[in-house]
């Protein structure tokens, strides 16, 4: 992987913690933004090789078929394969693949990545992108850099000098403003059983809210969400309310449950770090939701630099309408007939457990795109430093907002040979849509109302 690497000479600064308030970049590299780089800092010309091509501002038209709300036609319907990446030629792209990816091709004969014509289709609508070119020189970590100040909307830092800054970048990407979505996850077996949990989600960002003035959003805060089960029988009704901060040092996250059975509203105070994922069977932690979210400060950060990657993007045909949830569970893995994977250039960036904090990952790595500082796949170690868990991201671009966004997030499990998908929505009539909750509904009075109706 070292050989690799090619590290930005204006972007990179190597190993150092990243733990102070760090300085802005100089005028001079914040001007490349929207020229030599994309507005999210990304390299717009292609690669040498022609293989990655030059970014030309991502896809913002919606497709024709598409009705708001509803699946997404795929754009890219007409690629064809490039090749396909199984055991048998895993040591021919090993370069481009992670030691996860590596890992997953010689633990399952089954599992092969099909390689597609590489499309650079992410974008975020243009005051986001705006936002980001302007934070260049005016975002800050906090003090230990738990947080992030000088910013209320867009990347906070697409010149990152550090890991921290490119983790926050992820955390802080433009994910939407109001809306509600439903989708299923399934922990599935090693045989391949499995029985859905299906979830409702609704969101509400302050931060980045382009559909709210800039002093109607709430200060210091990321976030808020509801995340209500609606199936099994067993578990519907179970609702869990968050409220994400974006200085966490100022005010950290806090949580709130609903419990069906009792009628009763209760502090939660450890929906964080490596506790159990609701009803994931213990196969994703609280912060592997979404690849990463939440604190920071129980890991070192590195940068390492960037890397030519094979990585699932543009992945309509695996999370539409067109296959059903039932078509893409397998043993040991998802259908990988109907997955996409492209080369693109990620950041890496290294986590490692710092001395006297505790948690299940003794070391992480992230693969983030350069496009839409989203991480699309991610390899954790246990306490013995070994290969534990892989993780991937499958996105498409929601091309009427337009916002590159997560779809089916798999997690695997090396070792117990089973997996959890996450965001399933192919059985969905919907894949979105617009709510009119205020900011009193994300309130634990707003939870009770909720939860006793």
């Amino acid at each position: 992987m070292k050989k690799a690497l090619s590290i930005l000479s204006t972007a990179v600064v190597l190993a150092f913690a990243g733990t102070a308030a760090q300085a802005q970049v100089s005028a001079a590299d914040a001007a490349k933004l929207g020229k030599s780089l994309t507005p999210l800092g990304a390299e717009a010309a292609a690669n040498a090789a022609g293989t990655i091509p030059a970014w030309t501002g991502g896809l913002t038209k919606p497709v024709a078929g598409h009705v708001a709300g509803g699946h997404y036609p795929d754009p890219y319907a007409a690629d064809k394969p490039l090749f396909t990446i199984d055991a048998s030629n895993a040591d021919k792209y090993k370069a481009q693949l992670t030691p996860g990816q590596i890992a997953m091709l010689k633990k399952y004969p089954t599992w092969k990545m099909n390689v597609y014509p590489t499309q650079r289709s992410a974008t975020f609508p243009k005051a986001s992108l705006d936002e980001t070119v302007a934070n260049a020189t005016r975002a800050k970590l906090v003090t230990g850099g738990a947080g992030v100040t000088g910013t209320s909307g867009g990347v906070p830092f697409p010149i990152p000098k550090d890991g921290l800054e490119a983790i926050w970048n992820t955390v802080m990407r433009y994910k939407g403003d109001t809306y509600a979505m439903n989708w299923s996850q399934a922990a599935v077996t090693r045989d391949g059983a499995y029985t859905p949990v299906r979830f409702e989600y609704e969101y509400d960002f302050s931060y980045g809210n382009l559909s709210k003035a800039e002093k109607d959003r709430e200060p210091n805060k990321l976030l808020n969400f509801l995340q209500t089960v609606t199936a099994p029988a067993r578990l519907a009704g179970q609702i869990l309310l968050v409220h994400e901060t974006v200085d966490q040092l100022k005010e950290p996250r806090t949580a709130w449950t609903y419990n069906p059975g009792q009628r009763r509203v209760r502090l939660a105070p450890n929906v964080a770090y490596d506790n159990p994922g609701t009803a994931a069977d213990g196969l994703r932690t609280n912060d592997d939701f979404g690849m990463f979210n939440g604190a920071t400060d129980r890991y070192n950060w590195k940068l390492v630099g960037k890397q030519e990657l094979f990585v699932p993007y543009n992945s309509y045909k695996l999370s539409g309408s067109q296959v059903k949830m039932a078509d893409v569970l397998r043993p040991g893995h998802i259908n990988p007939d109907h997955a996409r994977y492209e080369l693109h250039r990620v950041w890496v960036v290294e986590a490692t457990l710092k001395e006297g904090t505790s948690h299940v990952y003794k070391k992480r790595t992230f693969f983030i795109d350069e496009d839409s500082w989203m991480i699309m796949v991610s390899d954790k170690y246990d306490a013995r430093g070994e290969l534990w868990r892989v993780s991937e991201q499958h996105a498409i671009n929601f091309y009427d907002v337009p916002m590159f966004y997560g779809t089916i997030e798999v997690h695997h499990d090396l070792q117990s040979g089973r997996y959890l998908a996450m965001g399933l929505r192919n059985d969905e009539p919907k894949v979105w849509e617009k709510t009119k909750r205020s900011s009193a509904d994300f309130t634990p009075a707003g939870l009770r109302g909720i939860g006793t109706r």
